[in-house]
């Protein structure tokens, strides 16, 4: 008896101790825990700053991506702006971005303080497609420098200068012949008008433009120019393993690039420092005089980039904004027949080719072409600038590297600054004298420091090309259809495949 007592006492006592914890917890257990620590986690470290702009409920590990309509998050952060205010945030997945509204809050974002968010995003979508190399979308001092060079070489070939009326005037010969030769019969414009708009980018950037039927140049124009943001840059590194649209679009965008490459190489062949010919000339010999200036990174990379920027930016935005001008002539034939073309017919008549001094006469047809781009709204919303300083808009703090997108849809229709902005009223840009008025929310082209290199490019085609087509054709729709507005979704706001008839006057 007393050895069975010495035994039980020199038995470990570890079968009266309670299991460890992990072997207490079944699997249901374990992964409640895991759960709610990962919440907790991601609580902690997406919290808001003090005083940010307020957001919405959102989903834990992806905010408000899935709440954001693909096809019109402009109009969905209207809607938000009514009950959070003109400065609101979203998060995206693993990162927030701050929505400003309105014409007032805009200016003062862009305007008053633009040297405040003068930052570009780094969206991996971005990243993706152009290393965020160029213009549009790179920071800091190699976007002040390229910039720079892009806004005066463009100027030197003409862009804002008479100069480029020429080229205009000649492109559109060629345009109306491949209109004439439709006869009447309808016929999708786009790739006609791409083709007409992409030509005068071409004689700036590489000297020389394309013929219509040219298969090689058809293929870079015709380049689709989509973007899929909200999943591919809430979380890039499962995006990039996943099937999807998004590689379609990438590799187009490669194919673009790829052409340009062509391009640059065949320029450095016959390239003479004495005579530089065209865009990619100057650029060459911008790299040989900045070598010692390293940060600039003026390079054959950021060439190639600049250029996507110049033929996205240049041909894109104008070719889309003449289709809806199209569309627009025959959803209103009055404003087309009685008063555009009346207007043209008094002043210029049907052979006078249109010159840019020709605006202030023709008050009527340039306030149509003002309004068909408030109308298109084609960039409803800005690309996402970020902020390189601590700042304060509409009484909220934004912190430095916070992204800032302006919805410019919200200034375009904003009702304090347009009376009926939604109704298509070319009297939006005239006086009661019926002289063109202009517009301080014209925010079309943006504002402030990083607004539209191309624009005076813009203007300028547009007003000659849209006036040069009502001058020689009346637009009809085909037999027995309406005209549709209805758009789709891209990386900008394009109307749905439509025909047209072009009846020569």
């Amino acid at each position: 008896m007393v050895r069975a007592v010495l035994l039980r006492a020199e038995m470990p006592l570890t079968h009266l101790l309670p299991a460890p914890l992990w072997e207490r917890l079944d699997a249901q257990s374990v992964l409640i825990f895991i759960a709610g620590f990962l919440l907790v986690a991601d609580y902690v470290k997406n919290r808001a700053p003090k005083n940010f702009p307020p957001s919405p409920p959102g989903v834990p590990f992806f905010g408000n991506v899935f709440h954001v309509d693909p096809k019109e998050p402009h109009i969905y952060m209207k809607k938000l702006a009514q009950k959070y205010g003109n400065v609101f945030s979203l998060r995206l997945g693993r990162s927030r971005i701050v929505v400003v509204n309105g014409y007032k809050m805009a200016k003062e974002a862009l305007v008053n303080q633009a040297d405040a968010i003068l930052g570009r995003s780094e969206d991996p979508v971005f990243k993706r497609i152009n290393k965020l190399y160029g213009v549009v979308l790179s920071s800091g001092y190699r976007w002040k420098q390229n910039r720079r060079f892009m806004l005066t070489t463009l100027r030197n070939f003409g862009v804002g200068k008479s100069s480029l009326e020429f080229r205009i005037t000649e492109e559109f010969k060629h345009f109306q012949q491949a209109i004439q030769e439709e006869q009447g019969r309808p016929f999708d414009p786009h790739f006609l008008m791409n083709n007409a708009v992409s030509n005068i980018i071409c004689s700036i950037v590489f000297g020389r433009r394309f013929e219509y039927s040219d298969q090689r140049f058809q293929e870079f124009s015709g380049t689709p120019r989509e973007v899929f943001c909200n999943l591919y840059n809430a979380f890039p590194t499962i995006m990039k393993v996943l099937p999807g649209r998004h590689h379609v679009m990438f590799a187009d965008y490669d194919k673009v690039v790829e052409f340009l490459r062509t391009e640059i190489e065949e320029h450095k062949k016959h390239l003479d420092p004495a005579a530089p010919r065209d865009f990619i000339d100057c650029y060459l010999e911008e790299i040989e005089k900045r070598k010692e200036d390293v940060k600039a990174e003026f390079h054959e990379e950021n060439l190639s980039y600049c250029l996507l920027d110049l033929f996205v930016a240049g041909t894109e935005t104008t070719s889309t904004t003449l289709r809806w001008a199209l569309l627009y002539m025959m959803k209103y034939p009055d404003v087309q027949g009685k008063k555009v073309q009346k207007e043209i017919d008094a002043i210029l008549g049907r052979d006078q080719p249109p010159l840019m001094q020709d605006r202030n006469s023709l008050p009527y047809t340039n306030a149509v072409i003002h309004e068909i781009q408030r109308m298109a709204d084609i960039i409803p919303l800005n690309q996402a600038r970020q902020a390189i300083e601590d700042m304060s808009l509409g009484g909220h703090f934004i912190p430095k590297d916070t992204a800032v997108s302006i919805n410019l849809n919200s200034v375009l229709f904003d009702e304090e600054e347009w009376e009926d902005p939604s109704t298509f009223k070319p009297e939006h840009f005239l006086d009661a004298s019926g002289k063109f008025l202009r517009r301080d929310a014209f925010f079309v082209f943006s504002a402030g420091k990083r607004s539209c290199v191309g624009e005076p490019l813009a203007r300028m085609e547009l007003f000659l090309f849209f006036t040069s087509l009502l001058q020689k054709f009346t637009f009809l729709p085909p037999e027995g259809i309406e005209p549709s507005l209805d758009f789709q979704k891209g990386i900008t706001r394009v109307p749905v495949s439509f025909k047209i008839r072009a009846i020569p006057r």
